[in-house]
C-alpha cells in the first residue's frame, strides 16, 4: 500500500523520526535536526531475568567479555529482526532517548528503512516493534532507495541509477528510476560474513581463537578486496586452541585478502546478476553514470577497484557511506512531496 501525499497538511510535521535499523548499527534522524543517534545494534541482557544490562556502544564493549550470567546479543540478523522482544526493547530505548530530548506534543511518525527483499512477516515484525516502542504511525522505505536519495541521485527521473548498499547483514543492488526499484538483487552477505571468514581463517591457519570484535579490527586495519600496492601487517591476540593459553601472531594483509575472498566474490557475483537483469535502456544510463556504492562494506579497501575490473563500469563510493541510508530517509522527511511515492506502510 502506497501512502498518498495530502495537500491539506504535512504527512511529516516536526515530530517525525527516521530510523535505519541496521544489523551492525542503528541510526536515528530527527526532522529539522539531522542525525541525532548512531549506536551499535547490540543489547546486553541478564541470562536469567532478561533484564537489560546495556544497549548500544555500552553493550558492544561487552561482546565476548561477559560473565556467565550476562549475554550480549545482536537482535538484528541479515538485515531483519531475529529476536523480536530484544529488538523492541532496543528500539524503545533509542526512541525514548530521542523523545525525552525533544519536546514532541504527540507520538512521532516514524520511517524505518528495511531491506528490499524483506517478507511480509518481517515487515510486520518491524512495524510492531516501532509501534511498541512509541511510534504513532510507521512507514517503510527500501534501503537501496534511501541510500540513492542519501547520495543525491535523481531517483524521480526516468534515468537509471544503480546503487550497491553493503551493510552488516545484507548486500542490496538496485536499479532505480521514476521513484521505484526497477530491478533488485539482495543477498544475505555483508560485513558480518567477512568477519566470520576472518575468524575461521585464524582458527585454521594459526590455531588461534578470536572473537568478532577482533575480526572486525583486522578487517578495518588490513583487510582488502584487491591488491592495494603497499601490503600491511598487524599483531593479533587470541587464545591458542592447542595449549589453551593466550598468544600473539603477526598476520599479513595478503592472507586476510585470501581469507575474505568467498564473501567478496559473492558480492561481485550478485552485482553481475543485477546487471544481467537490468533493462537495456537503463543499462545504457548506468554505463554513462556508473554505480554508487554505500554502506559500511563500501569501506573495504579495493572493493571498488575489484568491482570496476569485474564489470568495466566506474564505481563511486560516497564520502560517508555509513550514513547514506538514514540521510536519504531524512531527505524524505524534509521533502515529502517529492519523495512520498517511495514510502510504503
Amino acid at each position: 500500500m502506497r501512502w498518498p501525499f495530502f495537500k491539506s497538511g504535512s504527512l511529516f510535521p516536526a515530530n517525525a523520526i527516521a530510523v535505519d535499523l541496521g544489523t551492525a548499527n542503528t541510526l536515528v534522524y530527527v526532522k529539522g535536526e539531522g542525525i541525532v543517534l548512531n549506536e551499535p545494534s547490540v543489547v546486553a541482557l541478564d541470562r536469567e531475568t532478561k533484564k537489560i544490562k546495556g544497549i548500544g556502544l555500552e553493550a558492544k564493549r561487552m561482546l565476548g567479555r561477559t560473565p556467565e550470567g550476562v549475554i550480549a546479543v545482536r537482535p538484528m540478523k541479515d538485515g531483519v529482526i531475529a529476536d523480536f522482544d530484544v529488538t523492541e526493547k532496543m528500539l524503545r530505548y533509542f526512541l525514548t532517548l530521542i523523545i525525552e530530548n525533544h519536546v514532541f506534543k504527540v507520538k512521532p511518525r516514524v520511517i524505518v528503512c528495511v531491506p528490499s527483499g524483506i517478507t511480509e512477516v518481517e515487515k510486520r515484525a518491524v512495524r510492531d516493534s516501532a509501534l511498541g516502542a512509541g511510534a504513532k504511525e510507521v512507514f517503510m522505505v527500501a534501503e537501496p532507495m534511501a541510500a540513492a536519495i542519501g547520495v543525491g541521485l535523481p531517483v524521480e527521473t526516468p534515468t537509471g541509477n544503480m546503487v550497491i548498499d553493503i551493510g552488516g547483514g545484507t548486500t542490496e543492488i538496485a536499479v532505480i528510476a521514476l521513484s521505484g526499484i526497477v530491478s533488485d538483487t539482495s543477498i544475505r552477505v555483508g560485513g558480518d560474513e567477512v568477519d566470520t571468514s576472518i575468524v575461521q581463517f585464524m582458527r585454521k591457519s594459526y590455531n588461534l581463537l578470536i572473537g568478532e570484535p577482533t575480526a572486525e579490527q583486522i578487517k578495518i586495519q588490513i583487510g582488502s578486496a584487491s591488491p592495494m600496492g603497499e601490503e600491511k601487517e598487524m599483531e593479533v591476540k587470541g587464545r591458542d586452541l592447542v595449549s589453551g593459553i593466550p598468544k600473539t601472531v603477526r598476520v599479513h594483509s595478503a592472507e586476510i585478502r585470501e581469507a575474505i575472498q568467498e564473501p567478496v566474490q559473492q558480492i561481485v557475483d550478485a552485482v553481475r546478476r543485477a546487471l544481467e537483469i537490468t533493462p537495456p535502456e537503463l543499462a545504457s544510463d548506468i554505463v554513462d553514470r556508473g554505480i554508487v556504492m554505500t554502506g559500511g562494506g563500501a569501506l573495504i579497501r579495493g572493493l571498488d577497484v575489484l568491482l570496476t575490473q569485474e564489470t568495466g563500469l566506474p564505481i563511486h563510493v560516497d564520502e560517508d557511506p555509513l550514513t547514506c541510508v538514514v540521510r536519504g530517509t531524512g531527505r524524505i522527511l524534509d521533502d515529502e512531496e517529492k519523495y512520498w511515492s517511495v514510502l510504503a506502510t
